[in-house]
């Protein structure tokens, strides 16, 4: 049996949204070779279309709290109806703008829909701050008028009245907070999830299903949402630019995927030749 590989979507595998054709092409390379490639995102799997899916052998979504495998769901964690009404309280006296997260859709507040779009249009250095993966983001939202009704595993704040540290402080220890992926948000953006999930949680469930030893098991990303994941993994590579605690895990470095850095990191790992 090869390797496990465990790619993030966001800043690692795609360039805001967009896959380059020759990641895809690494991917089914090494999944040809007998390894195993998983796409593990802090995304929903809401926000996967169907033929980013196909090109993996399973999906590890909301950030650990959803696991399938071959077409099996392993696991979907989602907030408790408690936890999750009093966490909207909490988000709505502090004006967050936010989207609950969640396996079939992302949901938003009814008439928070041309802010969020506002956010994610924002422009840094002349670029789009999303590109497409805004358009997906904005694709999937379903408004509603009862948000503490929604089932959903992870929220993601975009702006605020406070700094969000502050603002996970009043639903600590039940949840945790990690930076926004879009630094460009500042402090008043982030996501929020179940403290006791993270992405190496989801990791766990699949590779005790498959039988997989810890030695086997490769890890990529950029984010801070996925230092766990990195860390628990046997070889973590890392995105260049990348925060400097999780470049401080790297075992290897690869250039980020406007520069197709995949290919490079497969290549070194022997994942592909």
């Amino acid at each position: 049996m090869g390797r496990i590989v465990f790619i993030d979507f966001d800043g690692t595998f795609a360039d805001r949204g967009v896959i380059p054709d020759q990641h895809i092409d690494a991917v089914r390379a090494a999944r040809r070779r007998g390894h195993r490639i998983v796409l593990c995102t802090g995304r929903p799997k809401a926000l996967v279309t169907p033929d980013e899916l196909a090109l993996f052998d399973g999906l590890v979504g909301a950030a650990g709290g959803y696991v399938e495998l071959d077409g099996e769901v392993l696991s979907d964690r989602r907030f408790p109806a408690e936890l999750a009404r009093r966490a909207i309280e909490v988000l709505d006296a502090h004006h967050v703008v936010y989207l609950l997260e969640g396996p079939q859709a992302v949901y938003a507040r009814r008439g928070s829909l041309q802010r969020i779009r506002d956010l994610l249009h924002v422009e840094v250095d002349g670029e789009p701050l999303t590109g497409k993966a805004g358009h997906d983001i904005l694709a999937a939202i379903e408004e509603v008028d009862d948000p503490g009704a929604c089932s959903f595993a992870k929220i993601t704040a975009f702006d605020a009245d406070a700094p969000m540290p502050e603002i996970a402080a009043e639903l600590a220890p039940e949840l945790g907070l990690v930076p926004s992926s879009l630094a460009a948000l500042g402090d008043r953006a982030g996501e929020l999830f179940m403290a006791d999930l993270n992405k190496s949680v989801g990791v766990e469930v699949m590779t005790q299903r498959l039988g997989i030893d810890r030695a086997d098991i490769v890890a990529i990303g950029d984010g801070y949402n996925d230092l766990e994941m990195l860390e628990y993994a046997d070889t973590a590579v890392v995105i260049a630019g990348a925060p400097e605690p999780v470049l401080a895990v790297a075992d290897l470095v690869i250039p980020p995927p406007e520069q197709a850095g995949l290919v490079e990191g497969f290549a070194r790992l022997g994942l592909t030749a």
